[in-house]
């Protein structure tokens, strides 16, 4: 019946009723039955249209409202050390997140919620207007990671907090904190812009994605798959029973090259350093294979702070920190290699026949080039004497190399630089690897319009001037000398497996070609790095020599200024900074056992001063704890 059709109804009823001779009281109790009969009508009609007419249409969107999709977070695969020691592993996050849709009244929610977990009221809605664009299905995270007594908190107040849930998701945990930090990597959300790049398709707002190192080269194995489940909730968003589950797909696992317990040992030496105020480098390879066996940097970074939240005064911290911390010195900073560079004008003089086995030298102390005298870093003793190829490496003499550098010439000299693998990326599995710099006459053409110099090219030399190298190059070349000429891709990944252990990956030798000598002329170079550490006057005897194991290698100090200063020159510094910042950089490269190589190292120490003193030590470290290791094994 139609609101039309009462009312003419009542009408008439009410015509009938103001009849003479019926009782006024009677009138009035037919009224009010007549005006409750047309409200029930009214009702009827109403229910009729919601049940019969709109009924399957609101129970669809009851449906709608009462049955969610969640996702479900895939387990991060793990990462171990070439001998299967867990060095990242998942842990679970307790994430406080809010559904619009659900939290009713939002403000007094929030309110609620801020009363409970001392946080801001107005913080909490700034992150909630952040998103106000999305669904109002969609959770919005509110605080990562509140830690069990929270959980507790939010759960006992649960009936004041509608919409409020605490979603459980793994996230990352660096087992050892620093350890590695610069080749692991950390995870940090994803940003806006990495969301509309073809390689994230699959992930979505809130997700935590590799940023730097294996964790972001190697997202794809690592990251797993999303799962899923289709549950029904109750008025206050909570769920009430689950309809469908699709469980999510764990990443794969991946086994590091690297050495944990020789990792550690390399970033304790240079701790020690740090302490001094000098950062560093130290990495080790297996010269037959190419395998990274530690890749260390000094300062580094804690990648768990990534995880639970970097604060601004953290950020800030890091960055402005002079020594850069967040900096991969063993492949993004590149130095002058000084004297390590020797073996590069050892292999041009020998190939390019300047000098044999033969030739001899004389060194006093200095170099007469031109209008300027160039010194030998022995200048204030005389000098060396004569020496042949051999003594000159062992000895680092300056003045011999002078002589074949002005012989070859800049573009002969760096021919062969280039095809020792310097200049160039080593192809490392790692992001912002540096190229370095081999200078010809060409290149200072390019970069400053100026005619090559003849006196450059002593500096060039013995590895001073603009010649610059990674620690990472300096240790590819070294390990290339050490098994006898052939150069390998740097390798940080020994296997990838599957969850259910299936071996996915498992690497091989890359060959990149061989380093341009003949093996007699190479069998030379190999004595005078011998000599550099067991002759009793190589620069590295007293520092590197051990008796058990017959060690290789070659010291390097690195001029941080133009020139090498005078004694009369050296003066007092006001504060230990400025002393140490003036001070040369060290380093040394290596390999042992000389006759059957296992290890090869390359150290450098910012400010170190010295190759022998300052980098040495730590390179005879790091073979004595390996191969020791090995005997033990």
């Amino acid at each position: 019946m139609s609101i039309k059709n009462i009312s003419n109804f009542s009408f008439r009823l009410s015509s009938i009723l103001q009849a003479p001779g019926i009782d006024r009281y009677r009138q009035r109790i037919l009224f009010v039955m007549l005006a409750v009969s047309g409200v029930f009508m009214i009702l009827l009609g109403r229910l009729f249209y919601l049940q019969i007419i709109q009924g399957e249409n609101l129970r669809r969107q009851s449906e709608i409202n009462s049955i969610r999709l969640q996702y479900i977070a895939p387990t991060r695969g793990l990462i171990f050390d070439r001998n299967g020691q867990l060095l990242v592993d998942d842990r679970p996050s307790f994430d406080l997140a809010v559904v619009r849709k659900d939290a009713k009244p939002l403000e007094r929610t929030i309110e609620n919620l801020s009363r409970y977990i001392g946080e801001p009221a107005e913080t909490l809605m700034e992150k909630i207007s952040e998103r106000k664009g999305g669904s109002p299905y969609q959770p919005i995270l509110l605080r990562k990671d509140i830690g069990r007594d929270l959980v507790a908190v939010v759960e006992t107040h649960k009936y004041d907090l509608p919409g409020i849930n605490v979603q459980v998701k793994p996230i990352r945990n660096y087992i050892d904190g620093k350890l590695a930090a610069h080749l692991i990597g950390y995870l940090s959300e994803i940003s806006a812009k990495e969301l509309g790049k073809e390689k994230y398709s699959t992930n979505r707002a809130g997700d935590f994605i590799g940023k730097v190192g294996v964790e972001k080269v190697y997202e794809s194995f690592l990251r797993g798959e999303r799962g899923g489940r289709q549950v029904e909730v109750n008025a206050l968003g909570r769920v009430v029973r689950v309809l469908n589950s699709v469980p999510p797909k764990p990443g794969d696992n991946i086994y590091l090259t690297i050495d944990e317990a020789l990792q550690e040992k390399a970033e304790e030496l240079l701790a020690e350093k740090l302490l001094e105020g000098k950062a560093g480098a130290i990495a080790a390879m297996d010269p037959q294979t190419g395998e990274i066996l530690v890749m260390a940097s000094s300062p580094a970074f804690d990648p768990n702070i990534f995880v639970s939240g970097l604060s601004d005064e953290q950020y800030t911290s890091l960055i402005t920190n002079p020594q850069k911390p967040f900096r991969n010195k063993v492949i993004q900073d590149t130095y002058p290699p000084a004297s390590v560079y020797k073996i590069v004008t050892a292999i041009a003089g020998l190939e390019e026949g300047i000098v044999d086995a033969e030739t001899e030298f004389n060194c006093t102390g200095s170099l007469f080039f031109g209008d300027r005298s160039f010194r030998c870093w022995r200048w204030k003793r005389g000098g060396h004497g004569n020496l042949n190829v051999v003594q000159a490496l062992a000895q680092s003499c300056d003045v011999y190399f002078y002589k074949v550098g002005i012989e070859l010439g800049v573009d002969r000299i760096a021919w062969y630089a280039t095809a020792c693998g310097l200049g160039e990326q080593t192809g490392i599995d790692l992001d912002n690897e540096s190229s370095g710099l081999i200078p010809t006459s060409a290149w200072k053409k390019r970069r400053f319009n100026e005619v090559w110099q003849q006196g450059e090219t002593l500096s060039i030399a013995i590895g001073q001037g603009y010649n610059l190298v990674s620690p990472l190059q300096a240790l590819s070349l070294t390990a290339a000398v050490a098994n006898d000429g052939d150069r390998y891709k740097p390798q940080i990944i020994h296997t990838i497996k599957s969850a259910e252990g299936e071996v996915l990956y498992r690497s091989e030798p890359v060959h990149l070609g061989r380093l341009p000598v003949s093996q007699k002329n190479l069998d030379l170079i190999k004595t005078g790095l011998r000599e550099v550490v067991a002759g009793a006057h190589g620069t590295a005897h007293d520092y590197a020599y051990l008796p058990e194991i017959e060690i290789s290698g070659k010291t390097g100090s690195a001029q941080v200024v133009g020139r090498k200063k005078s004694d009369e020159e050296e003066t007092a510094s006001e504060n230990k900074d400025d002393e140490i910042a003036r001070k040369d950089h060290a380093w040394f490269v290596a390999y042992a056992p000389s006759d059957q190589p296992r290890i090869a190292v390359a150290v450098f120490v910012s400010h170190g001063e010295h190759g022998s003193s300052g980098a040495a030590p730590i390179a005879k470290e790091i073979i004595r704890v390996y191969l020791e290791q090995g005997e033990d094994g």
